[in-house]
């Protein structure tokens, strides 16, 4: 994808150093941040730099080769990288994606048969992965086009474009494909409370690719379902249970039970490696839960051109604020994989 006519991927890898477009500074500026230790790319991952299932898996897997080239030789090695995995999958505990990047490329070193081998492994298994998370949204942006219908108007909610990947995205790579093929579409973006996503970085993509848009609040979802004016909803997932029930953004499960009240298809948009087959259903996946201060303040960029945090909540008053919810699979209408669209009771597996 393109940002002032200049290709980017979201997160990338120069030599040792880890580099990310800065997400919590979009829309107001445009900053690569570079990331020269998997300690810091841990903490870009934790204080969302860097957000989005695909993305934060490809964040966690060149983590992964940061801490094997750091990796001292010697009787030290094993314990090093055994910790510096540990701290990469304690930094958001609800992302599949994380858990199966850090895996792929933990098991990739050990199978080197020295530690030389081993660090050339970790960079191109984590690589590969990255390679593989970009492929996998332009193939889910090409079954799930099949969806929309020319002048469809789509709802989605946070941000699954190709911020969330390392590139095309999840839930925004067919509404991409479709535009792409000359379909007319129309995107209502979700604000997301608490974090803003579909408001700062949904909007912002779909104003780059040129596709026509507005912004809703949250809470008017339903009642433009009710109306009419919705033909489908498009999501992404950070977890997909094994049995088809889907974790995503807070607020996800809502859009769903609207959708099914008003007969509005509900579709699930992610690679394979955000199902987790040893997670039986959505009982089992962990939620993660952030800090209040995401709900009782907001950021944003004053009529004067700074950019600041304000409070919005009276003094002493306290929030909860878990980051995702879980729509049981009997909402989903089907959940569009890189390999195609499938019943949620017929997911293929991660591979």
């Amino acid at each position: 994808m393109k940002v002032n006519g200049v290709d980017y991927r979201t997160v990338w890898m120069q030599g040792s150093t880890v580099r990310m477009i800065d997400q919590q500074r979009l829309p107001h500026e445009f900053v690569i941040v570079s990331l020269p230790t998997h300690q810091h790319t841990a903490e870009a991952i934790r204080a969302m730099v860097v957000r989005g299932a695909g993305a934060i898996g490809a964040a966690a897997g060149y983590g992964m080769a940061q801490v094997v080239l750091e990796a001292p030789a010697g009787t030290d090695y094993a314990t090093y990288i055994a910790r510096g995995a540990e701290t990469l999958r304690r930094t958001r505990p609800t992302a599949q994606d994380l858990f199966y990047a850090v895996n792929r490329v933990l098991a990739a070193a050990q199978a080197a048969g020295s530690v030389d081998a081993a660090r050339r492994a970790a960079v191109a298994e984590a690589e590969a992965l990255a390679d593989a998370n970009a492929a996998a949204g332009e193939a889910i942006g090409r079954h799930g086009a099949d969806l929309i219908s020319d002048g469809a108007r789509v709802l989605t909610h946070c941000n699954a474009g190709w911020l969330a990947f390392v590139d095309w995205g999840s839930a925004l790579a067919p509404i991409y494909a479709a535009a792409r093929q000359g379909k007319r579409v129309f995107v209502y973006a979700d604000e997301t409370r608490p974090r803003c996503q579909g408001a700062m970085l949904t909007a912002w993509e779909l104003a780059g690719e040129g596709i026509d848009h507005a912004i809703i609040a949250d809470n008017a979802a339903g009642y433009l379902m009710h109306r009419g004016e919705v033909d489908l909803v498009i999501v992404g997932s950070d977890r997909i249970a094994a049995n088809g029930d889907v974790a995503n953004k807070i607020g996800t499960y809502e859009k769903a039970l609207c959708a099914a009240a008003n007969d509005v298809p509900f579709y699930v948009a992610a690679p394979t490696s955000t199902i987790d087959p040893a997670c039986p259903t959505g009982d089992d996946i962990p939620i993660e839960e952030r800090s209040e201060d995401e709900v009782l303040y907001i950021s944003g960029k004053t009529d004067a051109g700074e950019i600041c945090r304000v409070r919005i909540a009276p003094e002493g008053a306290r929030a909860r604020n878990p980051a995702f919810d879980v729509t049981p699979a009997r909402y989903v209408r089907a959940i569009i994989t890189e390999y195609g669209v499938h019943a949620p009771n017929a997911l293929p597996r991660p591979r």
